[in-house]
């Protein structure tokens, strides 16, 4: 299993993606990346925050066991980046799972 480091940076709960340079060449290549649901108990506190995630991309391109790595503040964020990552796709790999680091914002 190859292990890929990939950071994601979001606004008001969109995602805009950024590859780290060493990994561009062989990256997965997300099919369907919605971004997470901004918790509205968050919203209304005014809190920011991220989610950093390693997750597993079978070879089909549907992503499996999904980890917590790091969250700030913690039990805010967490259930919605694992709901969205969970949702996401890539394309098939013909080099079997890769084990994928990803690093999600919360921002207002």
């Amino acid at each position: 299993m190859k292990t890929r480091q990939l950071l994601a940076f979001g606004a008001a709960g969109l995602l805009a993606l950024t590859l780290a340079s060493a990994a561009q060449a062989s990256a997965p290549i997300p099919v369907k990346q919605d971004p997470p649901s901004y918790p509205a108990d968050a919203a209304r506190r005014g809190l920011e925050g991220f989610v950093e995630l390693e997750f597993v991309i079978g070879a089909d391109g549907k992503v499996g066991a999904v980890n917590v790595l790091k969250a700030q503040p913690p039990r805010v964020f967490e259930r919605e980046a694992v709901r969205a990552v969970k949702g996401w796709t890539f394309q098939p790999a013909s080099e079997g799972e890769t084990r994928v680091k990803r690093r999600i914002d919360f921002k207002l």
